[in-house]
């Protein structure tokens, strides 16, 4: 499946309802370390293990007075609008937000 049809795959995905763990968010390096072990042994290559683990979203969440869009996002690759987290490694939106978050 290409990029773009995959980011459309996830946006039908998490429109249609699939309730994903959007809180609480990793605001610490040991919650966010704890959340790619969740990934690591229970998501795999498994797309929809992937976006419930990490909380994704088709909008932003403001945490603590902080918006956190996939564009402003560590791990956010702005031309091939991708997650480059290894864990993830998924196509997203700019507006998008997951619970891994990173400054």
């Amino acid at each position: 499946m290409d990029m773009d049809a995959l980011r459309q795959e996830i946006a039908s995905r998490l429109a249609g309802g699939l309730q994903t763990e959007v809180w609480p968010r990793a605001g610490s390096s040991e919650e966010v370390n704890a959340l790619v072990r969740r990934l690591q042994e229970e998501a795999g290559d498994d797309l929809e293990k992937k976006l419930v683990i990490s909380g994704f979203t088709v909008h932003t969440i403001v945490a603590e007075d902080m918006p956190q869009p996939c564009e402003t996002c560590m791990y956010y690759k702005v031309h091939a609008r991708f997650c480059d987290l290894p864990e993830l490694m998924l196509p997203v939106e700019p507006e998008w937000s997951c619970r891994l978050w990173r400054i």
